[in-house]
């Protein structure tokens, strides 16, 4: 195999479209789509892209759902040299403008509609009807049609004219240490920062990983995880193209839908959050389905209990069950249990390095701590960012001159390099498997008439993993209710960030300083 490290997304394409050719790739909706015909496409669209005046370095940015098109968007517009600029579909459209804006997108991929639930339909170019974007030259739906964008078969028409030759030139030109994507998270300040990440870091983290849980090219894989997050996208679809998988994008979960799936196809690879997991076994009529197919999963985001380790190997059959961490800022992966580990290490711990990672914990002076004391975890190695886009200050801030990355989470290393996380210093809760910052959220409160001073904290979920409480003073006389609260949260913020619950409190717990002491919130 081709030394990881410095390939391209482009040379990864062409790898597995000489590998496979005519094996299934995609198979959505049972239409089936050949690496041959992935190619096919990801040329049309770099060819589109490059007649409307992409170029190397440009931002573009894909705003939907798992779907096919998802795929194609990427590949072609990643083929160009171009940074692919994923955006949460939970997102309203103040927030999706705000990260189109400063990470100045020319083009943006979209779907005209959404149907997210029964009751629930997106228009996600509606959300963006009031926004102003001065550098968003085009919009493209790559499903359906709407007012003033083009549809997929009229985005693929304009790059008709662009000879072969053009668009390959300039994939041949992209270097392993050119910008990839931009993932954008959020840090203490509640402000999402752009984490740029290169095509070379990126292909070998992902293969790393790939080969570690041990993904390979007969597997079929229900990727579930959004597109939009690394889960999804980069331990998603693209682990599955550069280990020769077949991709299977799930569009909405539906628990009986997937596990009818799950027989029908024969799905081997199955990563997902432990609610998952938990769901599957909870199922009263899982008997009813063949899910003798599954031999992989991958799980985090959340306390994975023993006993559901236990569980999932010997009721649902896994050959392997792992648990992984890691960053945004570290292309998705720091560390990862390995497939014999014990169920004890897999529930107690986050894993040990990947090959090629070093981690360490450290005391607030930067000095590693003792085997076994808490420290801050810092990471260093071929999977750590090339910096935040456009903030300077804030890279500074996370990253050390000798190339060490500050995650900002406490957590204890054994013996055996196993880590174990044990707090946030940053706060960040998860929700469902989605990062939560509660700074965001806090910011946005205190907007709210009535508001003296508000503090936000995960409070655990037996769904979610983790959901919001959000404490609140209010002002003398204010009527605020904790429903006026939540239905303002509802309307301005991410549904997953919304608060579940809400208390009022006549002063907040705070230290010498005046600093809310969050520790003492959690007992309340």
């Amino acid at each position: 195999m081709t030394q990881a490290n410095n390939m391209t997304l482009p040379k990864i394409v062409q790898r597995a479209v000489d590998s496979y050719g005519d094996r299934c790739a995609i198979k959505e909706d049972g239409l089936e789509i050949s690496y041959n015909r992935l190619n096919e496409i990801r040329w049309q669209v770099a060819k589109s892209l490059q007649a409307m005046g992409i170029k190397k370095g440009d931002c573009v940015a894909v705003w939907a759902p798992n779907v096919s098109e998802w795929i194609f968007a990427s590949l072609g517009l990643q083929s160009l040299g171009a940074i692919l600029v994923p955006i949460n579909t939970r997102m309203k459209g103040s927030e999706a403008a705000d990260l189109i804006n400063r990470s100045k997108t020319r083009v943006l991929f979209t779907l005209s509609e959404f149907q997210a639930s029964p009751t629930s339909v997106i228009r996600y170019l509606d959300l963006l009807s009031d926004q102003e974007l001065p550098n968003l030259e085009h919009r493209v739906v790559m499903r359906g049609e709407a007012s003033g964008a083009l549809s997929w078969n009229d985005f693929l028409s304009k790059g008709e004219n662009i000879e072969q030759s053009v668009v390959e030139s300039i994939a041949d030109a992209i270097d392993a240490d050119d910008v990839m994507d931009m993932l954008f998270t959020s840090g203490t300040t509640g402000k999402p920062k752009g984490v740029l990440s290169g095509h070379g870091q990126n292909i070998r983290t992902i293969s790393t990983w790939a080969e570690t849980n041990g993904l390979n090219d007969q597997d079929n894989y229900l990727i579930i995880n959004p597109f939009f997050h690394s889960f999804g996208y980069k331990a998603g679809w693209l682990a599955a193209l550069i280990q020769g998988s077949k991709i299977f994008p799930v569009l909405t979960f539906d628990l009986d839908a997937v596990l009818a799936q799950i027989q029908e196809d024969k799905i081997s690879m199955l990563p997902g959050p432990p609610t998952i997991y938990q769901s599957i076994l909870a199922h009263p009529r899982r008997g009813d389905y063949d899910l003798s197919s599954l031999r992989l999963a991958v799980t985090g985001a959340a306390p994975v209990p023993v006993e559901l380790v236990n569980r999932m190997r010997e009721e649902l059959k896994f050959e392997s069950v792992v648990t992984a961490y890691g960053l945004t800022e570290t292309c998705g992966f720091v560390s990862i249990c390995r497939p014999d580990d014990p169920a004890e290490i897999i529930s107690g711990s986050s894993g040990r390095a990947m090959d090629g990672i070093e981690v360490k914990c450290v005391d607030a002076a930067g000095e590693e701590v003792p085997t076994g004391d808490a420290g801050e975890i810092w990471v260093r190695g071929y999977n750590v960012m090339k910096g935040y886009f456009d903030n300077e200050v804030a890279t500074l801030e996370t990253m050390t001159a000798d190339g060490w990355l500050k995650t900002g989470d406490i957590g204890t290393m054994d013996k055996d390099g196993y880590i174990d996380i044990t707090d946030r210093m940053k706060d960040m809760y998860i929700s469902g498997g989605f990062n939560v910052y509660p700074a965001e959220i806090e910011n946005g409160i205190s907007a709210i008439s009535g508001v003296v001073q508000v503090a936000v904290i995960g409070i655990p979920d037996e769904r979610m993993g983790e959901v919001g409480k959000a404490f609140i003073v209010k002002e003398a006389g204010s009527s605020l209710t904790e429903a006026d609260v939540v239905t303002w949260c509802k309307a301005n913020i991410s549904n997953y960030k919304v608060p579940k619950k809400v208390q009022f409190l006549d002063a907040m717990p705070l230290n010498a300083t005046g600093k809310v002491l969050k520790t003492e919130l959690r007992t309340y």
